[in-house]
């Protein structure tokens, strides 16, 4: 079966920039006490005139352009999010229309939380191999403002979110493995955010427990990504995990004996964004030149749900 290649990405963060000292003037806590439990150094936020389809058009956009795709090219538009700035339009048909995609290719949203885009990239890539060859390429979006939903009187969450959007086209490609693992932990306790308009629509989250499955998941998640593939870890160049907090990459990378230089960070820049960290950090290892042509990545994630997974792609 044909598995993904990545033909562009592309990312967007949002112009207002807040440190762990700007926290520090909102609620108790301090940058020290932030740093060290989590890495965050600072995050951003969507400021006047910025939401979450600005933010996703601006990296969809970047992301076709360094894909050197057009709109005709498009199958699909899937788009990871759950603060979409409409209930309806879905983000996705809303960058259909903005992009001016055709009428041919279907657009949707995903809501994974945290993983929500590797779902997204999922349901394209299973689209794609049913579709039509003649818009043979994928346009797959992961956009949050959480700073929405963030309840600004809880130093034990509200320091840990930011705003943010990434962007990836993709196309099949039967040189690469087909190796994608979802999986849900059904739970409403652990990780919620009640329905943005309904009273008090702010992220609840009982930190301990979202490490315990964190670090059950990750490494799970891995091991099952390359058990399908047919790989080892020596076979994979990066690993790109959700940016949910340092400690628990670190943890995963221990727990799993694994080079550090292996898996990406940029936690102390963005904080979590949710289902935008995993295509923002992808985008940033291109740009940068971390991630090369040819080269294989696993993306792994889990979020709320309780959801995780993981899947093999190459550029």
């Amino acid at each position: 079966m044909n598995g993904i290649r990545v033909l562009g990405t592309g990312r967007h963060i949002p112009s207002r920039c807040v440190t762990n000292d700007d926290m520090a003037q909102i609620v108790e806590t301090s940058d020290q006490w932030i740093q060290e439990r989590t890495g965050i150094c600072r995050r951003h936020f969507c400021g006047e005139g910025e939401g979450n389809t600005s933010n996703a058009f601006a990296a969809a956009k970047l992301a076709m352009e360094r894909a050197g795709v057009g709109p005709e090219d498009i199958g699909i538009c899937v788009a990871a999010t759950f603060t979409a700035d409409h209930g309806t339009p879905s983000l996705a048909c809303e960058l259909h229309h903005l992009l001016g995609l055709p009428e041919s290719a279907p657009s949707f949203d995903v809501n994974a939380a945290c993983t929500g885009f590797l779902h997204a990239l999922e349901a394209a890539r299973c689209y794609l191999a049913a579709g039509d060859p003649s818009a043979p390429c994928a346009l797959v979006v992961g956009s949050e403002v959480l700073s929405r939903v963030t309840d600004f009187t809880d130093r034990s969450t509200c320091v840990l979110f930011g705003d943010g959007a990434g962007a990836a086209v993709i196309r099949l490609d039967d040189t690469v493995p087909q190796a994608t693992v979802l999986g849900a932990r059904g739970d409403d306790q652990v990780l919620r955010c009640p329905g943005i308009g309904q009273e008090k629509a702010y992220i609840y989250m009982d930190g301990k427990a979202v490490f315990r499955f964190a670090v059950d998941a990750f490494p799970k998640s891995i091991h099952a990504v390359l058990d399908k593939a047919g790989l080892t870890l020596e076979d994979v160049d990066h690993i790109v995990c959700h940016q949910a907090n340092a400690r628990i990459i670190d943890f995963v990378i221990r727990k799993l004996k694994a080079p550090e230089e292996k898996f990406y960070k940029n936690i102390q820049e963005y904080g979590n964004t949710s289902a935008a960290s995993i295509p923002i950090a992808l985008d940033e290892m291109v740009e940068k030149g971390i991630a090369r042509p040819g080269e294989t990545l696993l993306l792994v994630g889990f979020g709320g749900g309780l959801t995780w997974g993981g899947t093999l792609l190459r550029l």
